[in-house]
């Protein structure tokens, strides 16, 4: 049987946050299955600059060689199968920095290739056959579904697109954790753990 190669991305400054309780019950998942491989980024432990400059806006359908500050990244998406993103949602979305990491790392040679005379994107992210977004909001499920959801969007429809066209998608979300108690807290991060094991 051939191993999994589970890429976690990570985006929250407090390591004593949920959100961190909740990566640390990804992690302790994963690590129950003897045939998953595991690399981690936790944005604000690197010290990511979610900047886009101008300098990148003009090099943007340039090759991706030579911008070191996302090798790494880019390295770590195109060995996984499974993406799995821990943040918290904001306004509705992610936050900034896991925004500007998706900005400056899913770029032309990474994700996606323009081909000459093409009007559409050539996906390259073909290696990535399942994505899983794990998340937090302060309000209800139905004031997001009101809203749109649009966080929900940017992984499952313009980052998929982007992947295999067979990807399966799992969001696993906490809604109205501002007025959870801790008996609910406790039941979502169970939950978090448990759907590690289905990845």
């Amino acid at each position: 049987m051939s191993r999994r190669r589970c890429y976690v991305v990570y985006c929250h400054p407090l390591d004593d946050s949920f959100a961190h309780a909740a990566l640390e019950r990804v992690l302790a998942g994963l690590a129950r299955r003897p045939d998953v491989d595991v690399r981690l980024s936790d944005l604000y432990a690197d010290d990511f600059s979610p900047e886009f400059s101008l300098e990148e806006r003009r090099t943007h359908k340039d090759s991706p060689d030579g911008k070191t500050e996302i090798a790494e990244y880019a390295d770590n998406l195109r060995w996984c199968d499974s993406l799995i993103v821990v943040h918290p949602t904001w306004f509705s979305g992610p936050p900034a920095m896991l925004k500007g990491w998706l900005d400056r790392v899913l770029v032309q040679g990474v994700a996606w290739t323009l081909p000459d005379g093409a009007s559409r994107l050539k996906p390259l992210l073909r290696n990535i056959r399942a994505i899983t977004v794990v998340t937090t909001h302060g309000s209800s499920k139905l004031i997001n579904s009101l809203q749109g959801e649009a966080g929900k969007r940017i992984w499952f429809r313009s980052v998929r697109v982007l992947c295999h066209p067979l990807t399966r998608c799992r969001w696993v979300a906490f809604y109205g954790i501002d007025r959870a108690s801790d008996a609910k807290r406790r039941a979502f991060l169970g939950r978090v753990e448990r759907a590690m094991q289905r990845v």
